[in-house]
C-alpha cells in the first residue's frame, strides 16, 4: 500500500513517474505538426496547450518537474521541440525564455488551477491557465527575446501580441479538456487534490499503486 499525501514532501513513485513520462512524450507529440512564425523568431506552436495541461493535471509540483525533464532531454540532444529542433542552441535563441517560462508557467498553472489542494473548478482552471500559461511564459519570454534580438523591450511586447489569440485558445481548450477530465475520470487528479485541512480524503486517502 502507498498512502496518497499532498504533492509537497512527498518523495517520487513509480506513478509519478510514468505520469511525467506520458506528459514528456504527450509534449513532444504536440510539436510534431511543426511550427509557424508571424513575425519574429519565435515559432508559434502547439506545445503550450501540453504546458498547460501538464500543471493542471499533474499538479504544480510533477507538472513544473515534466516541463524541466523535456527541457533536459531537448538539451542533451533530443529533436522534442516544434520542428524537430533540440540541442543547447534553442537555450541561446530568442525563444528561450519562453522554454524556461514553460516550467514557471506549469507550476503556476497547478498552483492556481489546485489552490490548496481543492478539486478544479471552472473560473479557477481558466484563470490558471490564462495567468500560468500566458502572462507568466510572456514575462519570462519577452524580456529574454528583446535581449537576444536587441530590440526595444516595447516593440518586442508589441509584436508578441500576435500571440495572444492563439494562446487563448490554447488557453480555452486546455480548460475544456480539465473540466471534462473532472467529471469523467476524476482518478486522472486524484494525488493532487486534498482537504483544505490538508488531509486526503478518505474515498482517496489510501490507493494501492501497482
Amino acid at each position: 500500500m502507498n498512502r496518497l499525501t499532498s504533492q509537497t514532501g512527498r518523495r517520487l513513485d513509480a506513478t509519478d513517474l510514468a505520469r511525467i513520462a506520458v506528459f514528456v512524450a504527450t509534449i513532444a507529440v504536440l510539436g510534431l505538426p511543426g511550427s509557424f512564425t508571424v513575425v519574429g523568431s519565435v515559432p508559434i506552436t502547439a506545445q503550450t496547450l501540453g504546458v498547460m495541461l501538464a500543471g493542471a493535471i499533474l499538479g504544480p509540483r510533477l507538472g513544473a518537474l515534466s516541463i524541466t525533464v523535456l527541457l533536459a532531454l531537448v538539451a542533451v540532444g533530443l529533436p522534442l521541440l516544434a520542428g524537430g529542433r533540440g540541442g543547447l542552441g534553442v537555450f541561446v535563441g530568442p525563444s528561450a525564455g519562453y522554454l524556461v517560462g514553460w516550467i514557471l508557467g506549469a507550476l503556476v498553472v497547478g498552483l492556481i488551477v489546485h489552490a490548496a489542494g481543492r478539486k478544479p473548478v471552472l473560473w479557477r482552471t481558466v484563470l490558471g491557465m490564462f495567468v500560468g500559461g500566458v502572462l507568466v511564459i510572456y514575462a519570462i519570454g519577452i524580456p529574454v527575446q528583446s535581449a537576444m534580438t536587441r530590440l526595444p523591450l516595447v516593440e518586442t511586447a508589441l509584436t508578441s501580441l500576435v500571440f495572444i489569440p492563439g494562446d487563448l485558445m490554447k488557453a480555452a481548450l486546455a480548460t475544456a479538456i480539465v473540466m471534462t477530465l473532472v467529471r469523467a475520470y476524476p482518478r486522472a487528479f486524484r494525488r493532487v487534490w486534498r482537504n483544505p485541512a490538508g488531509s486526503v480524503p478518505a474515498s482517496q486517502s489510501t490507493v494501492r499503486v501497482s
